[in-house]
């Protein structure tokens, strides 16, 4: 879904903000969607790389449906390349050439385990449901049939285009906000903050029940100036009333030499958002 041929067996992708220009043989920048004679193919259709039955709260989602469990799962791959992923084994693992193993599950059995392990909900998540669209989509419209929620945790990188469909079957949602400056999103993440900020907004408005989570991180978006800046634009674009989860970062992959992040600077960011009139904050990872 979401392509269409350009020139000479090229295509363009418009799944997601990056809006690849994919050469025959090619793949795009998630490494999982691949062009073959001018037609753009998902890699990911059915292939589970992890599956998990989590409480509601570890999404984190702490207004929605408080003391349920969900079953989670995920694909391999990811549209971004966060430096700090704690999931990179599967996030970034078609980006590193790293061969996984999966396992064949169609949508249907998802919502068959789902509801034997007394799920209320399915989360789609460990890595990015977006670059496993097509799949998270077939997923979503049978837990549906079937009374279940579907919870959609995500960097929020995708387009309004992709997003509008998946609308009419998302109960709720946590998207990974790391702050407005596309510089230092590009930087680390190689996206922009502004186009996650166009998802939180499309979501708040499509009715979805939204929560918002921002990873501290020491001398990348934890000075004062940048903590105020995301309040500020998390503030703008959905109000005060979205729930905020300021999470605290422990080392992890390429940002392994990195110590977590003070517990001073989560205050800090607590109280800035306070100041702005939030009224749901949590901090996580502590």
């Amino acid at each position: 879904m979401f392509y269409e041929p350009i020139e000479a067996n090229k295509v363009h992708c418009f799944l997601c903000p990056h809006h690849c220009r994919i050469d025959d043989g090619k793949k795009g920048l998630c490494m999982v969607r691949e062009n073959r004679g001018g037609v753009l193919y998902t890699l990911t259709y059915g292939k589970t790389v992890a599956t998990g039955v989590d409480p509601v709260e570890k999404k984190p989602l702490y207004h929605f449906m408080e003391g349920s469990l969900v079953y989670s799962f995920a694909t391999v791959g990811c549209n971004l390349r966060c430096g700090w992923c704690q999931n990179y084994r599967i996030a970034q693992a078609p980006r590193l050439g790293h061969p996984v193993r999966s396992e064949t599950i169609p949508p249907e059995a998802h919502v068959r385990r789902a509801k034997e392990r007394c799920c209320d909900a399915i989360a789609y998540t460990y890595s990015e449901p977006t670059i496993f669209f097509e799949y998270a989509l077939d997923t979503m419209k049978a837990s549906q049939e079937e009374s279940l929620k579907n919870v959609w945790v995500s960097n929020g990188y995708i387009t309004g285009t992709a997003l509008k469909e998946l609308l009419p079957y998302m109960d709720a949602a946590n998207i990974d906000y790391k702050g407005p400056d596309d510089k230092m999103y590009m930087h680390y993440c190689g996206g922009r903050g502004t186009a996650v900020l166009e998802t939180l907004k499309r979501l708040k408005e499509g009715g979805v029940h939204l929560e918002i989570t921002t990873l501290v991180i020491p001398g990348i978006n934890d000075a004062d100036h940048q903590l105020r800046a995301i309040v500020d634009s998390i503030v703008k674009t959905v109000g005060t009333e979205v729930p905020w989860h300021i999470s605290r970062f422990f080392p992890a992959w390429k940002m392994s030499h990195l110590s977590p992040t003070p517990l001073e600077r989560l205050e800090k960011a607590k109280s800035l958002a306070e100041a702005a009139g939030m009224t749901t904050i949590h901090l996580g990872n502590v």
